[in-house]
């Protein structure tokens, strides 16, 4: 068996600009993604790890839009929710391609919830709002937003 090989794709790799973000369109992307890496696929022991930023930002405006309805989950629940998403989506596209068992496999990320860094985040997450709505999600939920690069804040 040959030396233990890495691919990390990006949660842009699974959505591309212009996209929505369907099933679909990520089925897709990574059907591309993972015809130009096959000979990786089928050579010796194989993690392969992704992000999720875009798609946990359309999760958490998935639950904006139905909190009149349902009550929203938590961050660390809705990264769990679209792992969970985006593990099966490789592995239906995996599973064609190689005759190696696949497992899909959810992480989770012990922090300090006291650590100054909350405090003044570097990485938004999420879908972006106006700074009113901005204001109001902060004193709602006590969020921490802030504007991200012109392109509203989050």
């Amino acid at each position: 068996m040959g030396e233990l090989t890495v691919v990390a794709l990006g949660g842009n790799a699974l959505l591309r600009p212009g996209e929505r973000g369907t099933a679909a369109e990520q089925r897709a992307n990574l059907a591309t993604t993972f015809r130009s890496i096959e000979d990786v696929l089928r050579d010796g022991p194989l993690v392969l790890t992704h992000g999720n930023g875009p798609q946990v930002g359309n999760e958490l405006l998935r639950q904006e839009l139905a909190s009149a309805e349902a009550p929203p989950l938590p961050l660390y629940l809705a990264v769990a929710q679209t792992q969970a998403e985006i593990g099966a989506l490789v592995a239906a596209e995996l599973r064609p391609l190689t005759e190696r068992p696949v497992a899909v496999v959810l992480t989770h990320v012990a922090v300090d919830a006291e650590d100054a860094a909350f405090r003044e985040p570097t990485k938004p997450v999420g879908p972006f709002y106006d700074e009113g709505r901005a204001r109001e999600l902060e004193s709602e939920r006590g969020w921490r937003l802030k504007e991200d690069a012109g392109r509203g804040w989050r």
